[in-house]
């Protein structure tokens, strides 16, 4: 469980040391790109994308998500790769919930093109889930449904 105890440290303090530093010292749009990427405060009082539910259904489905992964990420034996990833999501997770608790939003400051502004957090949750999606597609699925092992390098 080491990878995840990393990965879940490591996304959990960079999201709060994100959040922390652009509270304190962004007051103005910083931009990279010119428009299209930057450093942008917002908050954030939804979810994923600014879909807003009622709080105590968003809460819900917060922490039954984050239970889920945390049962998947103990369930069995896990390779250290998919530790790790369920760490990001775990850590990004808990990264958003306690920057919500003071007041009910999510600061999100990262802004790329015409996609909604995110995280920290976002970032490391999205990475996670991209990091399963890579180690499912490692397995071949033959015809018959089982999976067979991956190649040898």
């Amino acid at each position: 469980m080491l990878p995840f105890i990393l990965s879940s440290s490591a996304a959990l303090f960079l999201s709060l040391l994100g959040t922390v530093l652009v509270n304190a010292f962004l007051r103005a749009r910083i931009p990279f790109l010119g428009a299209f990427a930057g450093l942008e405060r917002s908050v954030n009082p939804g979810i994923a994308f600014g879909v807003r539910l009622p709080v105590i259904l968003q809460a819900a489905l917060t922490a039954l998500a984050l239970i889920i992964v945390f049962i998947l990420a103990w369930k069995g034996r896990q390779s250290r790769f998919r530790q790790a990833a369920f760490g990001l999501i775990a850590g990004g997770a808990l990264g958003n919930i306690i920057d919500r608790i003071p007041d009910g939003l999510v600061t999100d400051f990262i802004q790329v093109g015409t996609f909604p502004v995110f995280n920290v957090a976002d970032s490391c949750i999205t990475i996670g889930v991209g990091l399963l999606l890579v180690e499912s597609l490692r397995y071949t699925p033959n015809p018959y449904g089982h999976q067979l092992p991956r190649a040898r390098r």
